[in-house]
């Protein structure tokens, strides 16, 4: 297994990588185009315009699989899930679990930091309309390829979303893959032989959110479930 030192370095230098990717057309003109025309309520704002890397510990034994970033969060931030309201569940619910050291995420400068665990995306770029292509969603494959070997102390893979479970599923290459279902949970093994167990939870979207399809205490319990899975232990439970 890696030293936390080699962890550290592979994932740094992938992040430089994914920073400077132009490899989907579409996605670099989609970017770049609502980076400059901005959304009203942040005119003021420096978005960040380009691809988006994973974040958290690289010591991580779970990690958050999400769809790609958010055009006006992620893609104005530059870091997943901060600065839109996807986020506000995710890091509040992170936050009760013990896995975050606050419950909001505003901006790649607020302090946020994980403990125990790592935020990424299938897709590393904000696509039209939050819909990738086959084509974007494969050129993507290697850098979460790279990301999840590098991140060797991993377990449990929670998945957001359907989009988040067929990367994950194709990566550990589960053939057939179970049905996706909010709580579904697949023991799988990496290329190293590492097992680990993949769980599923509805996307924390305002689509979901706003119906109730996904309630807080349905994503706690998601949470409850990793740390439990991972052997994590929230200070202040025992």
């Amino acid at each position: 297994m890696p030293t936390p030192a080699q962890r550290s370095k592979s994932l740094n230098v992938l992040t430089r990588e994914i920073h400077a990717c132009r490899a989907c057309p579409r996605l670099v003109e989609w970017r770049e185009q609502v980076a400059l025309e901005k959304r009203a309520a942040y005119r003021e704002d420096d978005y960040w315009g380009k691809a988006i890397s994973g974040f958290g510990d690289p010591a991580a034994q779970i990690v958050i699989l999400g769809l790609a970033p958010a055009a006006h969060g992620a893609n104005r931030t530059g870091r997943m899930f901060t600065g839109d309201r996807s986020g506000d569940w995710l890091f509040r619910s992170m936050y009760t679990a013990g896995l975050a050291n606050q419950a909001e995420s505003t901006s790649s400068a607020d302090g946020l930091t994980l403990t125990n665990a790592w935020v990424t995306s299938a897709v590393k770029c904000a696509p039209p309309l939050n819909k990738p292509t086959t084509t974007e969603r494969d050129e993507c494959r290697p850098f979460l390829t790279r990301e999840l070997d590098a991140l060797s102390a991993a377990n449990v893979v929670v998945c957001l979303g359907t989009f988040g479970y067929d990367a994950a599923m194709n990566f550990f290459g589960v053939r057939p893959k179970p049905k996706f279902g909010h709580g579904v949970e697949v023991p799988v093994t990496s290329s190293a032989g590492r097992k680990l167990t993949v769980i599923c939870s509805y996307h924390v979207s305002q689509q979901n959110t706003f119906t109730k399809r996904l309630t807080e205490p349905m994503l706690d319990a998601i949470f409850t479930r990793a740390n439990g899975l991972a052997g994590h232990t929230v200070p202040g439970t025992v």
